[in-house]
């Protein structure tokens, strides 16, 4: 199993991440991310709407066991971090916690369509 704060750690500082709710629900909206990353006590009502067009542009979701101060701790900000995007993981494993045993093993998107 992966170390998560790692993994997440490293996608910040190789890949490609945006922060906040407002990005993950855009992100989320239009399939842009390749992960979306909730902390556990993200407003309920931002964390539907995350969840709600996840579902529909199939992007998946972590939840992760933290709250938004760990988050941001892990991430090496100074701010609450309740949700974030990874749109490109850079060095980063992170992709292996979604859904392993659907992609063929390697933790890669599969059957995910790119533009």
């Amino acid at each position: 199993m992966i170390d998560i704060d790692k993994a997440i750690a490293t996608a910040v500082k190789t890949g490609k991440v945006e922060f906040g709710a407002k990005s993950a629900i855009k992100n989320a909206k239009l399939g842009k991310a390749k992960l979306i990353i909730l902390a556990s006590n993200c407003p309920k009502n931002i964390r539907a709407d995350i969840e709600y067009y996840s579902k529909l542009s199939k992007v998946p979701i972590y939840i992760y066991k933290g709250t938004g101060i760990d988050l941001a701790v892990v991430c090496g900000k100074p701010f609450v971090v309740s949700a974030l995007s990874i749109r490109e993981p850079g060095d980063s494993e992170i992709l292996k916690v979604i859904k392993p045993s659907e992609s063929g093993g390697e933790g890669e998107e599969a059957g995910e369509e790119v533009e």
